[in-house]
This record gives C-alpha cells, sequence and structure tokens, in this order.
C-alpha cells in the first residue's frame, strides 16, 4: 500500500508531468540522502514510463540503503558515494545534473562554516568541469531563498537582493549560495553549457535526515512522538513554506523548460505563515500541544535572523507549474508517511 507521500508524487504523473524530454538520459542528484535531493529521487524512480537512469549520490551509504532499499535491485537504479568538495571520480556521462547537496541546517552554520562555504562552492564547480568533460546537457543548481537576505519586507522577485551581513559567520550559507549562483552563470557564459537555478524557499516533508535540525524537522519529530511542541522564542518570523512533492516537481519544470542562466523562485503563497503558526499547524495535525518557554529577552531562537521572507513565483509560473498541496494536507500526509 502506498503512502500519503508515495500517493501525491504518483499525482503528479496524473496530472500530466511529461519527463520524455529525459529518455534515454543519465540523470545524476547529488544529495539525494536529503529532504530535497531524496524526493527528487523518488519523483523520477516512480515514473511509470520510466525510460531513464537515475545516479543517486550522497555521502552517507548506509542511510542511502535505508532510504532507498526499495530500488537496490532496479536496473535503472544506482547509488555513488560521492562528496561534492572532492573531484569527482566516475565512469558514468551523466546528461543532466540536479546538484541539491549542501548542508542547510543552523548546527552546520555554527560548526562547520567552512566546509558549508566549500560544499556550496567547489561542489559546483566540480560537477560542471565534470560534466564540460562528460557531454553534460544542462545543470539544475538548488540555490535557496535565503540568497535575497533581509528585504523591505515585499515579496522578493528574482530581480530583488537584500542585505546580509557577510562578515558573519551565519553568513556562511546565503553568501556561499550566492557565489554558487553567480558560478553557475558564468559557466554557462564562458563555457557555453547551460545551467539553471531554483531558489527554493522553506520546504518540508517526511524523509528528513536524522540530523536535520531545521524548524519543521525538530517539530515533526515532537509530533510523531506524541510530545508538545516548545518553542524557544516568540517565532515571529514569517515565512514562505512547501511541500517537498510540490518543491520537487518545480525542480523538475525548471529543468525541463527553464530558460538558460535563469533563477526561479520556488514557493507557495498560501503557504505563508509565522514559525508559530507552523507550530501550531503541526501540533493541530498531530493533536499536541504549542508551549513557550522563553528565556528573558528571548526574540529567536538558533534559526535565520531574516524576519520575512516571501516569494514571488509569477517567473516559475509562466514555465506551466503552479503548487497543488495545501499547507494543511502537506503537514498531515508528512507526518503520516515514513521513511
Amino acid at each position: 500500500m502506498r503512502s500519503d507521500y508515495e500517493e501525491d508524487i504518483c499525482g503528479l504523473y496524473e496530472r500530466g508531468l511529461d519527463l520524455s524530454r529525459l529518455a534515454h538520459s543519465n540523470i545524476l542528484v547529488t544529495g539525494s540522502t536529503g529532504l530535497i535531493g531524496g524526493c527528487l529521487t523518488d519523483v523520477l524512480m516512480l515514473n511509470p514510463r520510466r525510460d531513464y537512469r537515475v545516479f543517486a549520490a550522497g555521502r552517507n551509504e548506509e542511510r542511502a540503503r535505508k532510504r532507498f532499499g526499495r530500488y537496490a535491485d532496479d536496473p535503472a537504479f544506482r547509488f555513488i558515494v560521492m562528496n561534492v568538495t572532492e573531484p569527482v571520480t566516475s565512469d558514468v556521462a551523466f546528461d543532466y545534473i540536479i546538484h541539491a547537496a549542501s548542508n542547510a541546517g543552523p548546527k552546520f552554520f555554527q560548526q562547520q562554516p567552512v566546509e558549508v562555504i566549500k560544499a556550496n562552492i567547489d561542489g559546483v564547480s566540480r560537477l560542471m568541469d565534470y560534466g564540460l568533460g562528460h557531454g553534460m546537457k544542462r545543470m539544475l543548481y538548488v540555490s535557496s531563498g535565503e540568497i535575497y537576505g533581509e528585504g523591505d519586507g515585499q515579496a522578493f522577485t528574482e530581480r530583488m537582493s537584500g542585505y546580509v551581513d557577510c562578515a558573519s559567520v551565519r553568513a556562511c550559507y546565503p553568501s556561499s549560495k550566492r557565489a554558487a549562483e553567480t558560478l553557475c552563470v558564468s559557466y554557462a557564459h564562458e563555457y557555453h553549457t547551460e545551467a539553471v537555478i531554483a531558489r527554493l524557499c522553506h520546504t518540508f516533508g517526511p524523509c528528513f535526515a536524522e540530523h536535520d535540525d531545521r524548524v519543521y524537522a525538530q517539530f515533526f519529530r515532537n509530533a510523531l512522538r506524541g510530545e508538545d511542541i516548545v518553542l524557544k522564542s516568540k517565532g515571529g518570523q514569517y515565512r514562505s513554506w512547501i511541500y517537498v512533492v510540490d518543491a520537487a516537481h518545480a525542480l523538475l519544470r525548471i529543468l525541463l523548460n527553464g530558460e538558460n542562466g535563469q533563477a526561479y523562485n520556488v514557493a507557495d503563497p498560501d503557504g505563508n505563515v509565522t514559525i508559530a503558526e507552523l507550530a501550531q499547524l503541526v501540533a493541530e495535525a498531530a493533536h499536541t500541544n504549542v508551549v513557550f518557554d522563553m528565556p528573558d529577552g528571548a526574540s529567536q531562537g538558533n534559526t535565520t535572523p531574516i524576519t520575512k521572507a516571501t516569494f514571488g513565483i509569477e517567473k516559475i509560473r509562466s514555465l506551466g507549474w503552479e503548487p497543488l498541496t495545501p499547507l494543511r494536507t502537506g503537514i498531515a500526509h508528512s507526518l503520516q508517511s515514513h521513511c
């Protein structure tokens, strides 16, 4: 019996998702054991008309065996141990590379900022160089809405840029994502390769990594254990949230139809809520409660300092994409599905 998450993926094809342009291709997905890369792998593998090969890459082979056990005997699937900060060694010519490998948790920003920067910048360089030497048709770089920094309260369009304090450790993530985007565009310009960019808003779903310490993962863990969700801050930061299946669908639309050298926001305008509101929605779905336990003077916990981050999606809508899953439904399906 398929989980709600799997039903959502299969629903993409029932609604007309057509990947026929990927026929007979080798597709590399880096960061495949993470939330987004894992979902992309599932979407590609659950295509009823699959006629390509999927190469899922990551550093953790044990997690990959657990995550992708259902595909272990499928000749169209192969897991590759890969660290994108090191030179790519492979015997495969990848036609399409979807680069979703990045340390995106607050813990990494504080403890390993150098590694965060290297993964974002060196990863693009290593993969582009390998692709250029092996007939790559196109790379999709999975960036982040955090590149916009702190804005003026308006929804960000792809032509806007906000403030990032570059002289801070926390900037390791948005600053290196910005640089990685510029590197993609520079490769496309100088070496005439194809590169497109997706700027994802905050994404949630099932099958997140054990070490994922982003707020949605913390909330889901509490909910799945039947525990109250404890907030250490007021939770007033306002964010765009999107269900991971909708995000994966958007990434494939950008890969197939995006204009070379262009970046596209990926968000759900109906998924704009504060952190506290997200916590309440998760608690309601799990029949638990939200409890505030703030130290004196607390305003925010271990999260991005950006107060408001919402995104315009007119550009990606021009590619024929729309978010399909309401926020409450995505939360319920995430809690009901396990990997």
